[in-house]
């Protein structure tokens, strides 16, 4: 049987989800069978390089975030050849970047809100777009980072939450969705009730965060079109493996509603309160045989 290296933890802001992560996607795939090693990947190459000796047969990628999604631990086994879940370095950086894949997204076609980067300058001096409108760091994930601003806010934004550069988008009312992908396979779409104002990190995390409904009661012709729309922008990344696109659906003016894509996850989370094993288990797919499969469709960047 295979042996595997599960990677997790890491250095980024989301690592305590990554350690989550990892433990449960290393406890079953020994369940399944393989042979497994844990790593709390360093973040020194060399020391990464050390820590996969002895060489394992294939990686499981369970790092979030800056390192471990955006390219460069990708670029490091690519350069080992040794397979790996998830998608590759091109895909991962593309997508971990969000000014650079909303352009991907404008150039396929993809529904996208409007928006633009704007300087720290610029976010400090008011507002830069009609409130309402979301402020993101270009380069997190899980909601990391991101602030909302709404008419009458009272909220002063402090000059340490803001990086040089921010994604500033306009805020769309409506629904949060998602959509999970096993290669070019939608499982569905998922609507989140947050039991929060927003689906924010807490939302997504801590026990009871958040109510994930699957199918998402939509219309029909909205739930075919956001699986296509998660099913576009995959292939327009390039992505491989597993990955989940998040929508949002405004219907405040009725069914069907207008569809925004916002962003894809290529490290989606695998902790028990993630949505891709949520989405799985609808399709009768237990964890134990996801995490397997993705080991199973692992490979590198020849």
């Amino acid at each position: 049987m295979k042996h595997v290296a599960v990677l997790m933890g890491g250095w980024s802001a989301e690592r305590e989800v990554s350690l989550s992560s990892g433990r449960g996607c290393a406890a079953a795939l020994r369940d399944a069978g393989y042979t497994v090693t844990e790593i709390d990947a360093p973040r020194d190459p060399a020391a990464l390089i050390r820590a996969l000796d002895p060489r394992p047969d294939v990686v499981f990628n369970a790092l979030h975030g800056q390192g471990g999604e955006d390219g460069h631990v990708q670029a490091i086994l690519n350069l080992m050849q040794i397979p790996y879940t998830h998608s590759g370095r091109l895909a991962s950086a593309v997508a971990m970047d969000k000014p650079m894949a909303r352009a991907v997204f404008q150039a396929a076609g993809l529904p996208v809100a409007e928006g633009r980067v704007a300087t720290r300058a610029e976010i400090m001096a008011g507002n830069v777009m009609p409130v309402p409108y979301v402020v993101k760091p270009t380069n997190e994930g899980s909601s990391v980072g991101v602030i909302i601003m709404r008419q009458g806010d009272n909220r002063i934004i402090a000059a340490e939450e803001l990086k040089d550069e921010m994604l500033v988008e306009r805020f769309v009312p409506g629904r949060e969705l998602t959509v999970a992908l096993m290669g070019d396979r939608p499982l569905g779409v998922i609507e989140i009730r947050s039991r929060s104002t927003w689906y924010d990190y807490e939302s997504k995390y801590a026990e009871g965060g958040s109510e994930h409904i699957i199918p998402a009661p939509i219309h029909a012709a909205a739930y075919e079109q956001a699986m296509a729309v998660a099913l576009g922008a995959y292939k327009a990344l390039g992505c491989r493996g597993a990955a989940r696109a998040d929508l949002r659906y405004d219907d405040t003016e009725g069914e069907p509603g207008r569809l925004y894509l916002l962003e894809v996850n290529t490290q989606p989370g695998m902790t028990s309160t993630s949505l891709v094993p949520d989405a799985a288990r609808h399709f009768g797919i237990s964890y134990t045989d996801l995490v397997a499969w993705m080991v199973e469709n692992a490979a590198w960047d020849a």
